[in-house]
């Protein structure tokens, strides 16, 4: 019915714009064309002075309006410390292009209605004029030069690469349809070697697990940074052009496939500090900026407010597709001890997701932080074991001694947790212990036996050459007489087939 009735509309405009024009058409034969075309000259003139009027004064009353959420001013000052000189160049622009625009549009306007089409008026040719060449060639191309070297400035600011001995922090971002995937540095603060061959399922940025600078590079899910600390922003892309913005740092830059790009900045004010800013209140206790003390959720009176709930953000500022939205992330600026304190609680993305796996190229080696990490387990159960008083408390198992599959040789990176324990014996020069081979009960009984006897001599011999006394040193074999888990199952087993020792003198 809706739509029979708007067609009903249409047809009847249609008539109604056709008996018009019939109308004008007889109008003119009785009047004489040039005064209806003279009148309609005027008409459309006048016409086009107050559609100027109104739109001039519709622009300025709409920019003022929209001026915190289009222009980013209000509440939006910028984040960053060099952010100041981009929104002083672009305010400038702003003053000089508004008034080139304003007066742009009323010339055009009046001009459209002064030399409207008039009886006896003819127009005047003018081949050239020196005086107006110079007029529109030499203002516009002053103020260019000062804005253009005003953004040069700026530019050259925003743009400098941080100096190899101040204090910095990189990261990187590599943008792919429709994420981005984000890489911190370790304890060594420097990111790792990549090689887009490398790429996989389990290594998403073809990190080189051979570089020791990649062992404690993290992935976090969103942006952390401490407030006053000068920041890298190393940016890659994987498949399509992206971009990296982070509006409220007024900064943004290509991310380009096999081109890598970075920018420079500083964070000046905290998530927390631009949160207090958005919910300011005037000296009469009102809202000063009423829009962001809305609630988040306008169904939800109850729900958190808007600036409550405001985040810094990471956006793609390209066109990358369809799921082009989902690219954004959340930036959050700390005081230096959260972030520090955030910082220690990331886990290396190799050391938890690649170590020990078929992907994994050092799975005969161990890096200085897994030598720390032993050696400090090691010390803080054996500190355990001596203050006990439980005589079943006094046992601990030798988590990281291995040996080669039904065979007494030690392998490799046994030795590191066997010099943890030599040290601790020549610490604890009183300390005599017991070490105790297990097995699982897969074969015959007799030659496990056997084989945890040869397992526990071995360890012995190994601390002999460390220098321990071997009056200090006992080994025994238990076979599979002493399981601590289910040896019907892989996992028993595994567990059943262990090292230990016993604190039997200190």
């Amino acid at each position: 019915m809706t739509a029979l009735l708007a067609t009903i509309c249409l047809i009847l405009i249609a008539i109604i714009v056709v008996q018009i024009g019939k109308v004008t058409e007889l109008a003119s034969k009785i009047r004489g064309e040039e005064e209806v075309e003279e009148q309609a000259n005027k008409r459309h003139g006048n016409y086009s002075m107050l559609f100027m009027v109104v739109f001039l004064v519709a622009t300025v009353i709409s920019a003022w309006y929209y001026k915190d959420s289009m222009l980013w001013y209000g509440p939006h000052e910028s984040a960053s410390e060099h952010g100041s000189s981009l929104d002083s160049i672009f305010n400038i622009t702003l003053f000089f292009t508004g008034i080139v625009f304003i007066i742009t549009q009323i010339l055009l306007f009046y001009f459209a209605w002064k030399y409207r089409g008039q009886r006896g008026r003819k127009a005047l040719y003018m081949p050239h004029d020196n005086r107006l060449e110079v007029v529109w060639t030499v203002i516009p191309a002053v103020v260019m030069t000062f804005l253009v070297v005003g953004g040069l400035d700026a530019w050259n600011e925003v743009m400098a690469d941080v100096d190899p001995n101040e204090e910095f922090i990189e990261i990187e971002g590599t943008g792919y349809q429709f994420a981005w995937h984000l890489r911190y540095p370790g304890a060594d603060g420097k990111l790792g070697a990549r090689d887009y061959k490398l790429v996989s399922a389990t290594n998403p940025l073809g990190q080189n697990w051979t570089d020791p600078k990649n062992v404690d590079d993290f992935h976090p899910s969103e942006i952390y940074l401490p407030v006053g600390k000068k920041v890298r922003v190393r940016i890659t892309a994987r498949d399509v052009l992206h971009n990296f913005y982070l509006p409220h740092f007024r900064v943004k830059m290509d991310a380009v496939p096999g081109m890598p790009t970075y920018f420079v900045f500083t964070p000046k004010t905290t998530t927390e500090e631009y949160r207090r800013k958005l919910g300011e209140l005037n000296l009469n206790g009102e809202p000063k900026y009423p829009e962001w003390h809305e609630p988040i959720d306008p169904n939800d009176p109850e729900s958190p407010k808007k600036y409550e709930a405001f985040d810094f953000e990471l956006a793609c500022a390209e066109l990358c597709g369809k799921g082009h939205y989902a690219m954004r992330r959340v930036v959050k600026i700390v005081s230096e001890g959260e972030y520090q304190d955030w910082l220690s609680k990331q886990p290396s993305y190799y050391l938890s997701t690649i170590r020990g796996t078929e992907d994994d190229p050092n799975k005969d080696m161990l890096f200085e932080s897994e030598i720390r990490e032993r050696r400090q387990e090691f010390n803080d159960k054996l500190e355990k074991a001596i203050s006990a008083e439980d005589p079943a408390a006094k046992t601990i198992e030798l988590n990281h001694v291995n040996f080669e599959t039904n065979s007494a040789e030690l392998t490799k990176l046994s030795a590191y947790q066997l010099d943890n324990l030599a040290d601790a014996l020549n610490k604890y020069a009183s300390m005599s212990i017991e070490i105790s081979g297990h097995t699982d009960n897969t074969g015959e009984p007799e030659y496990n036996q056997q084989l945890s006897e040869q397992r526990a001599q071995k360890v012995k011999s190994y601390l002999l050459g460390k220098g321990v006394a071997e009056s200090r040193l006992a080994a025994v074999g238990y076979g599979a007489t002493r399981p601590v888990a289910d040896n019907s199952t892989e996992e028993g087993r595994e567990q059943n087939r262990r090292t230990e020792f016993r604190i039997t003198a200190q």
